[in-house]
């Protein structure tokens, strides 16, 4: 079973080197080890991409990890001649089963490789259902008509700390008191496919 995440490590991977040690060094709460914390620091900053690879990589290896016998003979053969498609979507929301939707984004792989990246979107303000019909009216019919996707593989839970739209009120937490965390920010609400630059 893969160990929880430590909310407070992801808190710290998003602050500067300085300002981590900073806040929780000697003259913080104490918490860095300076031989575990910039290890631990890079893995939470580069969480989703590393398991995104880890995903791809199993995917594609399929049964290929089982202990073969030796006096069976083992034939490998292509199915295709490439690999379909397939989208993955991303919810940003806490563990627990009534926390809301902080944000959404989904991505599409081929050939263990990401081929589009729809940009992710706050979702403060949908209710359920808008959220529903936004990823099958709007999401899935452009996935289907360029790809031919007409499902998610995965739905990937990542926890609100982690979201990667700026000016996110959740990465803002930590920003320095002289910064003004509640600025007016102006957020494009549509989905942006980041290789065809085409609005969904």
């Amino acid at each position: 079973m893969p160990r929880r995440i430590n909310k407070k490590c992801v808190e710290c991977a998003q602050l500067s080197a300085a300002k981590a040690q900073q806040l929780h060094g000697k003259a913080g709460d104490g918490c860095w080890n300076e031989k575990r914390c910039p290890r631990r620091r890079s893995h939470y900053r580069h969480r989703r991409e590393v398991n995104e690879q880890r995903r791809s990589l199993y995917r594609q290896q399929g049964n290929a990890g089982e202990p073969t016998d030796e006096r069976v003979e083992t034939v490998s053969l292509s199915v295709a001649e490439e690999s379909a498609p397939y989208a993955n979507l991303y919810i940003w929301r806490e563990k627990r089963k009534d926390a809301p939707v902080h944000a959404i984004a989904a991505s599409v792989f081929q050939k263990g490789s990401k081929v589009l990246e729809v940009a992710p979107i706050h979702c403060a303000g949908y209710r359920k259902r808008q959220l529903e019909q936004y990823v099958q009216k709007k999401v899935m019919p452009y996935l289907n008509a360029r790809y031919g996707i007409i499902f998610f593989a995965d739905e990937i839970r990542l926890e609100p700390i982690e979201c990667p739209i700026a000016g996110c009120p959740w990465s803002d937490r930590f920003a320095s008191p002289s910064e003004n965390r509640f600025a007016a920010s102006q957020e494009n609400h549509s989905f942006i496919a980041k290789d065809s630059g085409a609005n969904l």
